[in-house]
């Protein structure tokens, strides 16, 4: 029978993936450099195959490396689990969880699946609103932790995902071509709304705008029934969508970008347990490419899920 895998090598494997280097994953798991270097040799005998290969002066996955690191996540989060379901000094109390809609469709069943697995005692309060009302709710100490769209102009978050912005239209109707151009955006001070508005002057588009919300479904219902253009990040992206390039005349967007606010005075080890949830449930979102997506007979915007790297996409 072949031995079992090593969970520390795996732990000090995960830890090389988000810290970019051998180096700095050594910091991380609190092992010298060469320590790190031995388990990586000892695993890549385990497994029988490369996971690194060079790479300039840098190491990055090999095609194996990448399979791995997505069953060695999901080992890792089941020893915690497992773990946590014995401890009897498990965490309890009341964790208030702040995001926008369109964030808490994508990310949140994912983020309250797993930390309610492991962490059963702990009651979690969910607020649905803007990011710019749960910045404001933040700094009135209304709740410990939010998810919001980062802008350092106004608040400070950590970001922790980045993603490309997409002008977006329905792949069945021709609303982009029409003069004004319809739009479907979130309230005047939203940050997107304002992004869109800015690009399109710059090339001197004439819009106008005619549905205003702060709900994804609505501004992704307007676009999709053709009434609409409206943008979007990769990750939000849906089948019936078409993607708008410079060649229909949308001008690119900047990247889209998702931080973390924290409240002061949360006990540590609650933070950092729904903290570490929320990076990797983010982790597991797989943004569609460019490349998956393709126009069918019918005229739809067919989309197909690419293998993901298992590296957590800088920024967002």
């Amino acid at each position: 029978m072949p031995a079992p895998l090593d969970i520390d090598q795996l732990k000090t494997f995960a830890a090389i993936v988000d810290a970019g280097s051998f180096t700095r994953a050594a910091d991380s798991v609190h092992k010298t450099q060469s320590a790190v270097s031995m388990q990586m040799r000892r695993l890549e005998e385990r497994i029988g195959k490369p996971l690194f290969v060079k790479d300039g002066r840098t190491n990055r996955l090999t095609e194996d490396g990448e399979k791995l690191i997505i069953y060695a996540r999901r080992m890792l989060r089941l020893n915690e689990e497992t773990l946590a379901a014995f401890d009897e000094n498990r965490l309890e109390g009341l964790l208030r969880i702040g995001t926008p809609d369109d964030y808490a469709d994508r990310f949140l069943p994912e983020i309250i699946a797993r930390f309610a697995k492991s962490n059963p005692n702990v009651e979690l309060y969910i607020v649905c609103e803007s990011s710019n009302d749960l910045g404001e709710k933040m700094a009135r100490g209304e709740l410990d932790i939010a998810l919001v769209t980062h802008n350092p102009r106004v608040r400070q978050s950590e970001v922790v995902r980045t993603e490309p912005l997409h002008w977006v239209s329905s792949a069945n109707h021709t609303a982009h071509e029409t003069t004004p151009l319809p739009l479907a955006v979130g309230r005047r001070n939203c940050q997107w709304r304002q992004l869109a508005c800015s690009a399109l002057d710059s090339v001197n588009r004439e819009y106008q705008i005619l549905f205003t919300s702060w709900s994804s479904t609505v501004v992704a219902s307007a676009v999709l029934a053709g009434l609409a253009v409206s943008l979007l990040p990769e990750a939000a992206l849906r089948p019936g969508m078409r993607i708008l390039s410079p060649a229909d005349g949308f001008p690119p967007l900047a990247p889209a970008q998702i931080g973390i606010m924290r409240r002061p005075g949360v006990p540590a080890s609650l933070m950092n347990a729904i903290s570490q949830h929320i990076s990797a449930s983010l982790d597991n979102i797989t943004p569609m490419p460019l490349a998956a997506m393709e126009e069918s007979d019918q005229g739809f915007v067919q989309m197909r899920p690419r293998q993901r790297n298992g590296h957590l996409m800088p920024g967002w």
